[in-house]
């Protein structure tokens, strides 16, 4: 089993103003796809062959693979946590969101100030801790630098925005906060944060 680059779940222009097809057509088309390859061509013959991408990403040390894997992982998630037309979180996850943050619309605030803050590049994530036990859990906004992601951590990701440059470069130069408000105000999939909140709530139930 080789590891698959995914279909985008919409068309390349669908999300266009807010991030263009071209981007995308550089984003996903070529580093997106550049690190499947990597994946592939590293694992080919060897006893990694053949293992689930979010096992190698949460068994693999630092290293080359590792961040090849990761960065599959997370771009994977990334593409999924964005939709044409964005909408709303489900009662359940709006509930949960004004429990950890107050408000939607204060977490919206808090997660695009992290993501432009992060100093590197990287990834802000919305996140599922369920480390409390009991059945319960909170909701947390965390960055992560280069390839890390969340789940090495054992914590269950919702939501994720891309903050690498080659994520918005050729759309805003360098005003990664104007893509960040242009993600949190039109892009956010909130139909997926929602059903992973739910799945992550089952999972720890």
């Amino acid at each position: 089993m080789t590891i698959q680059l995914p279909d985008l779940p919409y068309a390349p222009d669908a999300l266009s103003p807010h991030v263009s097809e071209r981007t995308i057509s550089f984003h996903y088309g070529k580093h997106h796809a550049g690190y499947v390859r990597t994946v592939n061509d590293r694992i080919a013959g060897t006893p990694d062959e053949g293992r689930s991408l979010e096992d190698l990403v949460c068994s693999l040390p630092a290293g080359g693979l590792f961040n090849a894997a990761a960065q599959t992982w997370n771009h994977n998630f990334y593409w999924q946590s964005m939709s044409p037309g964005g909408g709303e979180p489900d009662s359940d996850l709006a509930a949960a969101l004004a429990a950890s943050f107050d408000s939607v619309d204060t977490f919206r605030a808090e997660f695009a100030a992290g993501a432009v803050g992060n100093f590197a590049s990287g990834w802000g994530w919305l996140v599922f801790d369920g480390s409390g036990g009991n059945g319960g859990g909170s909701l947390r906004i965390i960055q992560t630098d280069d390839a890390q992601t969340p789940v090495t951590d054992g914590l269950t990701p919702l939501l994720v925005i891309d903050v690498w440059e080659h994520a918005y470069y050729l759309d805003y130069q360098n005003a990664r906060a104007a893509y960040v408000d242009a993600f949190v105000e039109h892009l956010i999939n909130w139909e997926f944060a929602s059903a992973n909140y739910a799945a992550a709530l089952r999972a720890h139930a």
